[in-house]
């Protein structure tokens, strides 16, 4: 390839497209993309403002309405705070023998990598959430059916995380936040834990879904009232692999915010090939605890 011939809009497209399809924890739809704007470099900040609730009050025919109430208003700031880089290259011998397709590979295995350690990241913010089951010395002991003294089914530790979603919370500002919209929630769960729910006539895989909507990546079916994704990126205890972080959730638990900011295409000095590079820009953070459920598992 000719650097003369190198489109960057062109590159950086294919690059953001197989990112969008690794992405598990920071796909649209897990996670809430609204206020991703235009980021152009990293230290930029993405301002969310959120009011506080409306109150309802009697109407008098007599004394008409009661005297207009003034919201409070509060602010959080998302820090596009993460820089993430790809750079290869691919020399001339290579390519001469395996176009068009190499470069067009190595790009969408960079764009894999790059989506792993986003998805990792976003992952990791469980330790945000606003409600637990289980602990990290406690963990919830999972089996597949007729759960014993001290266990739980793969099927009804998904209904605990549902009840947990569905229970009113003060939030950090004090305003009482009733329970996450049933539209709509998700969870992700490591593969152990699916195929113990496989077991489970209660869950219902995609295959017999019978939806016509478009799964999403890593979705396997529905269960409990949620769509059930999975992933390897779900989060482990440290020193104790086996116990795992189960995250449940809506979108408007959390928002995500990316962009594959620069790609260029340079000819290294001391070799005959080309190379390639690019720059991952994004920042993740919990905006509605009460909106994320974590449970802590054994499912080994």
């Amino acid at each position: 390839m000719a650097l003369a011939e190198f489109k960057p809009e062109i590159w950086a497209s294919s690059v953001q497209s197989n990112l969008d399809k690794s992405l598990v924890y920071a796909q649209s739809g897990v996670v809430n993309t609204s206020y991703e704007g235009n980021i152009s470099q990293a230290g930029d900040t993405v301002h969310i403002n959120s009011i506080g609730r409306v109150s309802v009050s009697d109407y008098s025919q007599t004394t008409g309405l009661s005297d207009p109430e003034t919201l409070t208003s509060y602010q959080q700031s998302l820090l596009i705070d993460q820089q993430k880089s790809f750079n290869f290259m691919i020399d001339d011998i290579d390519m001469a023998q395996t176009q068009p397709k190499l470069m067009s590979e190595a790009t969408s295995e960079a764009a894999y990598a790059l989506a792993d350690v986003a998805d990792q990241y976003v992952a990791g913010l469980h330790v945000d959430a606003g409600k637990t089951i289980g602990s990290d010395g406690s963990p919830v002991t999972i089996v597949a059916q007729d759960p014993g003294t001290g266990e739980r089914s793969a099927y009804g530790a998904l209904v605990d995380l549902s009840v947990q979603l569905s229970s009113s919370v003060t939030d950090a500002n004090g305003v009482v936040q009733g329970g996450v919209p049933t539209a709509n929630r998700w969870v992700v769960v490591d593969p152990e834990f699916h195929g113990k729910l496989r077991m489970d006539n209660r869950f219902v895989d995609a295959s017999r879904s019978g939806s016509t909507e478009t799964l999403r990546n890593g979705e396997v079916g529905r269960a409990a009232g949620f769509r059930i994704l999975v992933s390897n990126n779900v989060p482990t205890v440290s020193g104790t692999p086996n116990v795992k972080k189960i995250i449940a959730g809506h979108p408007m638990g959390w928002t995500y915010a990316e962009q594959i900011n620069k790609t260029e295409a340079y000819r290294p000095d001391k070799f005959f090939s080309d190379a390639l590079r690019g720059l991952h820009l994004y920042g993740a953070k919990v905006i509605r605890p009460e909106a994320l459920a974590v449970l802590t598992v054994d499912a080994s």
